[in-house]
Order: structure tokens, then sequence, then C-alpha cells
């Protein structure tokens, strides 16, 4: 392997190794959401640092590769990508942590059938899988499997579009339930977010490898 191909090869190990992070937080907000457990949620909020490290560690890492090496190609194409997916990452690691202090903020456990009937479960499991997806897409050069994303993140959208009207719904039945209501309604809209920014990800892994530039495509149209 030349030199250059040993700096891809790191970065690319960096890249999964920041990806596992940024699952990992979401993953433990979940669980932080679910069980109530603050100290937990606090955990994903200190190691948002981490997070942000990285991100700065991965930039400083690919302006290097630029100055040193004047990549063509497919390698220009994969730090141009890298860039992009290593912002989009930090964002995800961002939502993790404001999930996080919803569950640190909440005077109360969020009612199992209130998260059940919003369908906020399904959504986070759903923007969980989407993201592990991306990433072994991303490893694997694998432009079917990112492609695949586009159409499921309808399916995260469908639930945000509908969330306004169901947590209307519920409050009108107990005005109570107001409060965690408002909690749940603002995770929803996160969690649509983790899904938008996964597709801004699954868009740089085709660009990277067929170089093709689908953004902007369908508006375009």
């Amino acid at each position: 392997m030349t030199q250059l191909e040993n700096e891809i090869a790191a970065l690319k190990t960096e890249v999964v190794n920041m990806w596992i992070l940024v699952q990992s937080q979401l993953n433990k907000a979940k669980q932080s959401m679910l069980l109530y457990d603050k100290d937990l949620a606090r955990e994903v909020i200190m190691k948002e640092k981490r997070v942000n490290a990285y991100e700065l560690k991965i930039d400083r890492d690919c302006e290097n590769i630029f100055a040193l090496y004047c990549p063509v190609a497919v390698d220009l194409r994969f730090l141009l990508a890298v860039l992009k997916i290593n912002n989009n990452l930090e964002r995800i690691g961002d939502i993790a942590e404001g999930i996080a202090k919803y569950v640190i903020e909440s005077a109360a456990n969020f009612d199992t059938i209130l998260l059940e009937t919003t369908q906020v479960l399904r959504m986070y499991q759903d923007a969980v899988n989407i993201l592990m997806d991306t990433r072994v897409a991303f490893e694997n050069e694998d432009t079917n499997l990112a492609r695949s994303i586009f159409k499921r993140d309808e399916v995260l959208d469908n639930i945000n579009r509908d969330a306004n009207a169901n947590i209307a719904a519920l409050v009108k039945q107990d005005m109570n339930v107001i409060g965690e209501a408002l909690y749940i309604l603002s995770i929803i809209r996160k969690l649509e977010r983790v899904g938008d920014q996964s597709k801004n990800i699954a868009e740089e892994i085709i660009f990277y490898v067929e170089a093709k530039v689908l953004k902007h495509q369908e508006e375009a149209k």
C-alpha cells in the first residue's frame, strides 16, 4: 500500500469509530428515555465532548491529507464525502444529547401507552437501524444499501407528519399528559432529523463510490 492508501484506510477506521460512538449515544439516550434513567442521560451528555473531539480530529486529518498528497479521483471524492459525513454524525450526536436533556428535564417517567400510541418507539428503533445500515454501507461501499435508506426515511417522515394530530388527540383525552406529550413531540422532531442526516450520509456514500451527485436531484425534477 502507498502512504496515501494507508492514510485513507486509517481515516476510514477513525470515521467508523466515531460512527459506533454516535450509535451508542443514540441507543443510550433511548434507554434513558425508556427507563427514566437520568444518570444514563447525564452519561450521554458528558460523552458528547468525545463526539465533538472526533469531529475536529477527522476534519484536521482530512486537511492534512489534502495538503500532503493532493488526492484525485476516488480518493478525492472519499475525502470530500468524509468531511460531510463527519458533520452529519456530529449533528446526530447533538440529537442524542438533546434527547438525554429532555429525560433530565422531565418531571416524570414517560408513560408507556403514550410512547406506543405516538409511535415514537418504532420511530426510534427505525432511526437507530437506519444509522447502523449507513455505517455498513460506508464500510462495504454498498451503494444498494445506501439507496435503501431513502425509502426507509419516509417512514420517519410519516410518523413526524402525523405527530401533531396524535399528540393533540392524546392531550384532549387527558390534559395531565401535556408535559410528557410535548417532550415526546420534541423527541419525534429530533428523530426525524436523524433520518435526514442519515439520508445525507447515504448520498455521500453514493457520491464517492459511483461519482454520482444525488443532492437536490428531486427538487430539480
